[in-house]
């Protein structure tokens, strides 16, 4: 069993206790009850925003080579405890060891070596004279303190993703991840220390979104707010965030689109939807939501795909033969059933799944791997998110057809095409409304590359260089050449000058 942090903040470089109410960490697969912290304040989140304020102007000084040397410390850190951060990220989200070891650990690892190298790569344009009397040069600066949100289904990661970014480019930060799932975070604070990143540039508060999450983004001190989360509260931070002039970086739902052109290697897309749409239990922002299939191929990629759930092995997230694990809770869980239900009784058809499973998981949040058909394109289950284990599959007709439906919902954070035609699969990437598009795939990331949405998915984005754009801000410098007192443009001024 992993060991849990002693405290429930990170706090000027000091772990502490919260003052609020006692709030439990559950292990979703048997209900039991792992930690108990204290909730933070608007106290102890002021003090965090005072203690990143005071870290800021040393470290924000500090030069790119001395910024990525502590990060590439960090990544040592987070290497000697990789074991443990994913079986503790295995306890408090339910998700399978496997995952945990093989994709969430290690990818928040590669990010922080990333962004040691892309510390050393923030830069603007080059001088020019780009008026015959000035030089003109752009300089990238920090902002200052970064208030940040992140939620429950990559509590590591969501937190590297917004940490690694903010400090590369010399900002300090304060982070508040989901109040259900803290430990992973307050570890990754841990190792922070320890790589000599000095106190206050990384600091963490807990408690529910209401209470503590709001006093942080609607704090003044906060330069600038990057939320990880649901549209619905993305818009209620919005709001604030405008009142108080903040700068603002969304992370939104997803409701991602999967489509089957005629032409598909139908083995290939079977084994990418079963493995799409189950990744992480279902809760993924990316996670395949809807396949549209061609008509010809559509009763045989259900068969399929109905055929490849049915092995999927639900079982203890600790256990290595695990495939699916349980959802991140009970609430999360009844909320997936409900959606499915309601799905069928407006005529939608499980072909496979759409219910709890019985026996020894059932003291688990668990629910089974869902395939349904017969949904209409104007459903709750096609247009909402439904963060779970749920797959629905409709056919089409034409290539324009396909295209259309699958843009006609609110999102638009991640889709895939599959075809063997080079020229369709362009098409495709033309045309689907989303911020990432996948060929014959879908669901990997590469920390080179940006991850963020548009239209109702939100906007800036995570991972790459690109994220630099939400964590800088841009200077034009305007110097003169020329020496010359009296300026030709004074004459607008100086009429007889």
């Amino acid at each position: 069993m992993p060991t849990y942090p002693p405290s429930s903040s990170y706090i000027a470089g000091e772990l502490g206790v919260g003052g609020g109410s006692e709030l439990p960490v559950v292990d979703p697969s048997t209900g039991a009850v792992i930690w108990t912290y204290r909730a933070d304040g608007s106290a102890s989140v002021a003090a965090a925003i005072e203690a990143a304020a005071d870290a800021y102007p040393d470290w924000s000084a500090t030069t790119p080579a001395e910024r990525s040397k502590a990060l590439q410390t960090l990544e040592t850190e987070l290497e000697w405890i990789a074991e443990e951060l994913a079986q503790t990220e295995t306890a408090q989200t339910g998700k399978p060891i496997r995952l945990s070891r093989e994709f969430d650990v290690p990818g928040s690892i590669d990010n922080v070596a990333f962004f040691a190298g892309a510390a050393r790569h923030l830069e603007g344009k080059a001088s020019g004279e780009y008026s015959a009397d000035h030089t003109s040069t752009i300089r990238r600066e920090s902002l200052g303190v970064i208030g940040s949100i992140a939620p429950w289904n990559y509590p590591l990661q969501m937190a590297v993703w917004k940490v690694l970014p903010a400090i590369a480019a010399g900002n300090t930060i304060v982070l508040k991840p989901a109040e259900n799932t803290p430990l992973t975070t307050l570890m990754f604070a841990e190792a922070c220390e320890r790589a000599g990143i000095p106190a206050g540039v990384v600091n963490i508060v807990n408690g529910p979104g209401p209470e503590t999450g709001q006093a942080l983004i609607s704090s003044p001190r906060i330069a600038m707010t990057s939320f990880t989360g649901s549209t619905a509260v993305g818009r209620q931070i919005a709001s604030v965030a405008a009142g108080n002039g903040t700068r603002l970086h969304l992370e939104l739902g997803g409701k991602a689109p999967f489509v089957v052109f005629d032409d598909a290697d139908l083995d290939a897309a079977v084994r990418g939807a079963v493995a799409a749409s189950l990744i992480n239990t279902g809760q993924d922002c990316t996670a395949a939501t809807r396949a549209y299939v061609h008509h010809s191929r559509f009763d045989e990629f259900v068969a399929g795909v109905a055929e490849l759930m049915k092995k999927v092995r639900l079982g203890a997230p600790t256990d290595p033969e695990t495939d699916q694990g349980p959802l991140v809770s009970f609430k999360q869980r009844d909320r997936v059933a409900a959606m499915v239900d309601r799905a069928i009784r407006d005529g939608a058809t499980a072909v496979t799944g759409g219910r709890a499973p019985e026996g020894e998981l059932a003291a688990g949040a668990y629910y089974e791997p869902t395939l349904l058909v017969g949904a209409d394109q104007r459903s709750e289950i096609v247009q909402d998110e439904t963060f779970g284990p749920v797959l629905v599959a409709l056919p089409f007709d034409s290539d324009d057809e396909a295209i259309r439906l699958a843009n006609d919902v609110p999102f638009g954070l991640a889709a895939s095409a599959w075809t063997r035609d080079v020229f369709r699969a362009q098409t495709a990437a033309r045309s689907l409304a989303a911020g990432t598009v996948w060929i014959n795939d879908h669901i990997p990331i590469i920390s080179e590359m940006p991850h963020g949405g548009m239209k109702s998915s939100g906007y800036g984005k995570d991972m790459s260089t690109y994220s630099f754009e939400e964590y800088t801000q841009v200077k034009h410098v305007m110097s003169d050449i020329t020496a010359v007192a009296a300026k030709p443009w004074h004459q607008t001024i100086f009429a007889n000058a």
